[in-house]
């Protein structure tokens, strides 16, 4: 398969799941209250579609820079592709999850399940991304590849990365208002980290989930 093909069809996905976002964004309407306090009680509709919002888009400024070092599509990228795909669909699911039983319980049971699934849909993305990096790292894969002496130090970064929402997601089941907070904090770093290079190689930027996301 063509490279475009590939960067096509994700480019399209992460659109469809980005808008799709748009959607838990609801208010009751007239004869329900003032406007102002409609929108407050449904704050956490809106953190939670800032954050996913920013997540999705870390994820596609830098799969784009990725897939654009790679000189080599085969049938495995393509299914390892799928794989990080199918985690960002499910990101618009667990988004309204989340404010949906936010606004009911800051703390309840079921507030804490859909607060570890958030964080779940989160490591999976991660995961995906990381198996495209690893991917890059054999072969004659990608036009500048990550020099050997570096590889365990990229792939240190990734498990870093997804050991953050491992962490969140074990205390969402504790308290899913500090697993919240961790989350937003995670889209907050990777978004004020710099882009990552061509070349995918560490120690200049992140993603959610590791290095050159």
């Amino acid at each position: 398969m063509d490279r475009s093909r590939l960067e096509a069809f994700s480019d399209g996905v992460f659109a469809v799941a980005i808008t799709l976002l748009a959607l838990n964004l609801t208010v009751a309407g007239p004869g329900h209250g003032r406007l102002v306090h409609q929108l407050g009680a449904h704050w956490p509709s809106f953190v939670a579609y800032l954050i996913s919002f920013f997540v999705i888009g870390i994820i596609w400024v830098n799969h784009h820079v990725l897939i654009k070092s790679i000189k080599v599509v085969d049938r495995m990228l393509l299914f390892l592709n799928l794989v990080l795909l199918l985690f960002v669909v499910l990101i618009p699911f667990t988004t309204g999850l989340v404010a949906q039983y936010l606004s009911s319980s800051l703390n309840g049971a079921d507030t804490r399940v859909a607060m570890a699934l958030y964080g779940a849909v989160f490591l999976g993305m991660s995961a995906g991304f990381g198996a495209i990096f690893e991917w890059t790292l054999h072969g004659e894969r990608v036009y500048e590849p990550v020099p050997r002496e570096r590889q365990w130090a990229a792939r240190t970064r990734f498990v870093g990365g997804g050991g953050v929402y491992v962490l969140a997601i074990v205390v969402a089941l504790v308290n899913a208002i500090a697993a919240f907070v961790i989350i937003g904090l995670i889209a907050v770093y990777y978004i004020l980290e710099n882009t990552p290079t061509s070349s995918g190689e560490p120690g200049t930027a992140d993603s959610p989930g590791g290095d050159a996301r």
